[in-house]
């Protein structure tokens, strides 16, 4: 990417990187105070719920209002909610309810700002290879997910969680600093929104009929949804499995974490230098995330844990990169944010329903079994698209 572009992808790691910190300290913070992987598992779904339940008016009002100021009204008001939940938990009551509710509220911040990301890229960057694009956003994504863990580990040894909130609050202030920048260095051109006219449904209903006729898109809600159930089940266990039935300290998982993440920017490096077929990627990736999640279920095994989180984490954004390249194609420029994000909220419900069910069916420290099943669930869902779904390498082929 050009020099005039860096800012960019340096407040995207801003973001991701106070975003992550949130969303580590959510389960963990639970689990210490409760000692119970099902309240771990409860937790992540009341956190992640609603920033999936937001996609579809998020990506409806992209299309609408412009992306580029919808993204920095998610990244100011991040830092808001930050702060008035950490406000709230000094003067009004202290609970970790309060860790809870804003990093919900944060997530559907979130959510805004990465639907008007993904309007974005298309129209900056419309005459790079659209893959190399994504790679290098992912890129800045992970490089804050490198980061996140171990930042939020490290500050929870000297400081409660409290005022690692508070940081995170000022990360998201100086993701909008840089965002703000870029667009007076770079000067882009933006494609203006497109007024909405017709009742309130309207876009939602076009959103629909879109995934319902467009050949492929069915197919690939289908295998990204059972993607995230396995996304999901590891992201709500992953505190109790390894702090709790393997032992280890807040280092260690944070340094887990950090593996993963590790092992997804070379995978992304990778993507981005080399030309790969779609359905390369996706069989790949898919396959792969299917097999870790089997290994994650062997949790009295550190080891075994170990490759099958890496494995999952480490090709879940190349499964992404699929995804996004996938509809990018097939999509209609001017319906794509709420095309997308209709799209991703069926994706990602997933994840949160992963989260209930770990909260319901897991014992004590232990979700294997929970873990296997949903990895089974996945590879029959990917079998069946395989099978019944040819509608999918043909739009990919395209």
């Amino acid at each position: 990417m050009g020099l005039q572009h860096q800012s960019f992808f340096y407040s995207l790691f801003l973001s991701r990187l106070a975003d992550q910190i949130l969303l580590f300290l959510v389960p963990l913070v639970v689990f210490q105070i409760t000692g119970s992987v099902s309240w771990s598992g409860l937790a992540f779904f009341l956190e992640a719920l609603p920033r999936y339940l937001a996609f579809p008016l998020c990506g409806a009002l992209c299309d609408r209002i412009a992306p580029f100021r919808l993204l920095r009204v998610s990244q100011f008001y991040r830092a808001v909610v930050c702060v008035i939940g950490i406000a709230g938990y000094a003067l009004l009551f202290s609970s970790v309810g309060w860790l809870i509710v804003l990093s919900a509220v944060t997530g559907v911040l979130t959510t805004q700002g990465l639907m008007a990301r993904e309007v974005i890229l298309p129209q900056v960057f419309r005459t790079q290879r659209f893959e190399k694009v994504l790679s290098y956003s992912q890129i800045a994504d992970q490089l804050g997910m490198v980061l996140g863990p171990l930042a939020a580990a490290f500050l929870l040894k000297f400081w409660s969680w409290e005022w690692v909130v508070l940081l995170a609050a000022g990360l998201f202030v100086a993701a909008d600093f840089t965002m703000f920048l870029w667009k007076h260095i770079a000067q882009p051109i933006f494609d203006p929104p497109h007024p909405h006219q017709g009742p309130w449904f309207r876009p939602l209903q076009t959103a629909a009929m879109h995934i319902l006729k467009i050949p492929g898109l069915k197919e690939a809600v289908l295998l990204a949804a059972a993607v995230n159930l396995v996304i999901g089940v590891t992201l709500a266990t992953s505190a109790a499995m390894v702090t709790g039935l393997q032992g280890h300290s807040e280092t260690y998982y944070a340094l887990l974490q950090t593996a993963g993440a590790v092992a997804t920017v070379v995978i992304l490096f990778f993507i981005a230098h080399v030309t790969l077929s779609l359905n390369t990627l996706g069989l790949l990736s898919y396959s792969l995330i299917c097999v870790g999640g089997i290994f994650t279920s062997m949790g009295a095994h550190p080891w075994i844990y170990a490759v099958g989180f890496v494995v999952v984490i480490g090709f879940d954004k190349m499964f992404n990169i699929y995804i996004r390249s996938l509809r990018k194609r097939i999509i209609p420029m001017e319906d794509f944010g709420k095309t997308t994000g209709l799209i991703v909220m069926l994706n990602n419900l997933s994840q949160p329903f992963a989260g209930m069910l770990v909260a319901l069916f897991a014992s004590g420290a232990d979700a294997g079994w929970v873990i296997l099943a949903l990895s089974i669930v996945m590879a029959a869902v990917g079998a069946g698209v395989l099978v019944f779904g040819q509608r999918l390498a043909a739009a990919a082929a395209r």
